[in-house]
């Protein structure tokens, strides 16, 4: 099976020697396609500086246009078998002044997987979230447990609780990293779940 990812827009770009920008988050997405893929079809939009994508976007003269993000999207989506689109942001960042995640969500109609970050205050922006994801008509296939706090206290008792309340099942846990790499990931031992 053939697969690739794509993040289509990134802010937090960093300036190559050739004059380009490229995001690590995309660069790494790049790394794990089944097949050469072009960085402009994975990244179509990035941006220097590290902000929202709509205002890094203004700071640097330019837009994001969904016609370009769904070119690139249908271009991998006819050269792969499977294809994963990662969001930027959050579920309710604007894009541009009509556009936001949600919405590209729509327009490209993809199912969701909404992607916890577990910390303090997890547990109200996940709920928050997926109720937004549902409220939008968009299906939310399951979640991810994203361990980003190695001192989180009670770690297996606030996933517990976001398993009792999001809508969906939990497809995995991600332990903390500080080496982060598909291999190494891998390997690692989940939390039930």
């Amino acid at each position: 099976m053939t697969t690739a990812g794509m993040k289509p827009v990134a802010s937090g770009g960093i300036g190559q020697a050739n004059g380009t920008l490229r995001n690590s988050d995309a660069l790494s997405i790049q790394s794990c396609c089944s097949t050469s893929t072009p960085y402009h079809l994975i990244n179509p939009y990035c941006f220097e500086p590290p902000v929202a994508p709509h205002l890094a976007a203004d700071m640097c003269g330019s837009s994001i246009d969904l016609p370009v993000i769904r070119a690139a999207y249908d271009e991998l989506s006819q050269q792969n078998e499977c294809l994963v689109v990662e969001g930027v942001g959050g579920w309710r960042v604007p894009l541009n002044d009509k556009l936001d995640v949600a919405g590209l969500c729509q327009a490209l109609q993809l199912p969701a997987v909404l992607v916890v970050g577990v910390k303090l205050g997890c547990i109200n922006h996940a709920l928050l979230t997926a109720r937004s994801i549902l409220a939008d008509g968009v299906p939310l296939l399951g979640w991810v447990a994203n361990c980003v706090d190695p001192e989180m206290q009670l770690l297996e008792q606030n996933i517990g609780s976001l398993q009792q309340s999001i809508p969906a099942p939990l497809l995995g846990t991600i332990p903390f990293l500080v080496d982060i790499s598909p291999a190494l990931i891998a390997e690692k031992p989940r939390l039930p779940g």
